[in-house]
């Protein structure tokens, strides 16, 4: 980060802990974020050669051991009250062992409260891994990252890629997820949001959150038109729900006035009943403290009637992961 960028994000901290500090005890469920160890040998886009190409550019700065102590020094002074564990590339042949040992996080140290698990939804044994994820008592929703084109110009309706969200294998593991009163959390390109409308449209009945905005990528004018088209056509499926996460942009620095396009854009399109925010720490971590990102989005909030507030940063997420308050109290003591 060059000294520019890095004085841009000192103000901008400064700048959103002043605004936002009227709005200190807004109760959070920080939506989606991580935790890691390093040590197990699990992660190894954490632990090898870094995955070129990554949507955030050099992630190195990430690549350590980040653990629910780490998480409550970061939080600073947020009212964190609830947390959700969303699976963070554990090795692909043990899926089960993610949701093991965060399960025994859970026990140790009372959070996290609710877990997205990982799945292949394209593959032989997904009936089989779905049920034994759905058997873990923290489990809410799998997470799947389809098969994508890297160029929007190569996407184009009714592509079928295989292993896809058109995918005829894939949308039979899909089919499963109803099962196991599990819902899918979804991270993919924008440009293959119109393919996340046609399986909201083909299973009404299944939800769907969009991980991380949709994935607007970087601010320039033409790119957030297309992302807006592509976000609206999303918006119109009910089974819909977006967390508004994941906005950093590789050379830019993390700012409210970067980001308020993307975050009231989501808003106006979904509603404050169908958006939640989250911190996708420590990976957003590369651009942005866990307590600026939080108070970021309160200032970015700030004229809301606090009810709709609220909703955004707690009420929403507490009913999608279904919370309860006696896990909550212990969420970030």
């Amino acid at each position: 980060m060059t000294n520019a960028a890095t004085a841009a994000r000192r103000n901008t901290e400064i700048h959103a802990k002043t605004i936002g500090s009227a709005y200190d005890d807004l109760p959070i469920v920080d939506a989606h974020h991580h935790y890691w160890d390093l040590s197990l040998g699990k992660h190894p886009w954490l632990v090898g050669e870094p995955i070129p190409n990554h949507r955030y550019g050099d992630y190195r700065a990430i690549c350590s051991t980040f653990l629910p102590a780490d998480y409550r020094r970061a939080a600073g002074g947020e009212r964190i009250v609830g947390n959700v564990y969303v699976e963070a590339e554990w090795d692909p042949a043990d899926p089960l062992g993610e949701t093991r040992w965060v399960h025994a996080i859970a026990e140790r140290e009372g959070t996290p409260h609710a877990m997205v698990a990982q799945a292949w939804l394209d593959r032989d044994d997904a009936g089989a891994l779905l049920a034994a994820q759905a058997a873990f008592p923290l489990v809410r929703a799998v997470r799947h990252k389809p098969r994508h084109f890297a160029n929007p110009a190569d996407w184009r309706p009714g592509h079928g890629l295989p292993g896809s969200m058109l995918c005829p294998r894939f949308r039979a593991g899909y089919a499963r997820l109803a099962d196991h009163g599990l819902h899918f959390e979804l991270q993919t390109l924008f440009w293959h949001l119109p393919d996340a409308a046609d399986l909201a449209r083909a299973f009404p009945h299944i939800p769907i959150v969009v991980n991380h905005t949709g994935v607007p990528g970087d601010r320039k004018p033409e790119t957030l038109a297309r992302w807006h088209a592509a976000m609206a056509t999303l918006a119109e499926c009910p089974n819909v729900m977006v967390k508004i996460s994941g906005l950093g942009v590789p050379g830019d620095a993390w700012t409210i006035a970067a980001n308020t396009r993307v975050v009231r854009d989501t808003i106006a399109l979904f509603g404050t009943k169908r958006c939640m925010f989250a911190s996708n720490y420590p990976v957003d971590g590369l651009f942005r403290s866990l307590e600026g990102i939080f108070a970021d989005f309160k200032a970015i909030t700030a004229d809301l009637p606090p009810a709709d507030r609220r909703a955004l940063f707690h009420d929403n997420a507490r009913a999608v992961y279904r919370l309860h308050h006696r896990e909550e109290t212990n969420a970030h003591s």
